[in-house]
């Protein structure tokens, strides 16, 4: 399942975040692509704007993503689009009801990793198909994090209350994987609590559910931030060169 309703604004004025362009190609081609590849994937639901279903729809499809090009869709997956909803957790949801009830594993990935190797997708499914409820790839962190206690003012300096161990601290990626049925009952749970949050897995903690990491890949980044584009452009650019995409 690919969430790809929001806008993203972080990345600038325009398109939604999901629909810019990474050599040529939208970042939810590229992500999308990135999941058909897997032979473990059998399904890929795209969850698109509520007001956006047949733009994405005609936009997969031009870029042969309909389900029957082989040179993309090798795990022979086939690719659906369905109206999202106003929050994530809600286009989550909405995905999930089109997911057929024979399938038990579901990956959730960002269309905003649109670099994530197909290693990393079959590793998470892997884990899951062995027996995890909950999976999410993961990195170290390279920089040294602080905890602080949040400016009074918008930039004003911020107090240090602690320096957590690195060596425990990884930083989180997609695709996640779940135990269809434990993505569900969270899910259910959280709307009736009025629970809303942006991250699967999390919701599975909150509920007592075990979540364990597999490791994930330096070029899983997400892009947010103009700069991040500009990294995407840099790596999509050398597998290009190495015939590796």
């Amino acid at each position: 399942m690919v969430p790809a309703a929001g806008r993203g604004e972080r990345l600038g004025p325009g398109a939604p975040k999901a629909l810019r362009e990474l050599g040529g190609v939208p970042l939810l081609v590229h992500a999308v692509r990135a999941l058909a590849r897997s032979r473990a994937v059998s399904l890929v639901v795209v969850v698109a704007p509520p007001d956006g279903v047949e733009r994405v729809r005609a936009l997969l499809d031009q870029h042969g993503l309909d389900g029957s090009d082989s040179a993309w869709v090798t795990g022979n997956a086939g690719i659906t689009v369905v109206a999202g909803g106003a929050t994530r957790q809600e286009s989550v949801r909405l995905g999930l009801a089109a997911i057929p009830v024979e399938v038990d594993v579901v990956l959730v990935h960002d269309a905003a990793r649109p670099l994530v190797p197909v290693d990393v997708v079959d590793a998470v499914a892997r884990a899951v198909l062995d027996g995890a409820e909950a999976v999410v790839p993961a990195v170290p962190l390279a920089d040294t994090v602080k905890q602080v206690l949040p400016a009074a003012v918008a930039g004003g300096p911020e107090p240090v209350v602690g320096t957590p161990d690195r060596s425990t601290l990884r930083a989180v990626q997609t695709p996640q994987g779940f135990r269809r049925e434990a993505l569900q009952r969270v899910h259910d749970k959280a709307l009736s609590d009025g629970v809303e949050a942006t991250d699967d897995a999390g919701l599975i903690e909150r509920y007592d559910g075990r979540v364990v990491v597999v490791p994930g890949h330096e070029e899983a980044f997400k892009v947010t931030r103009p700069l991040d584009l500009v990294l995407a452009e840099a790596v999509l650019a050398r597998r290009r060169a190495r015939d590796e995409f």
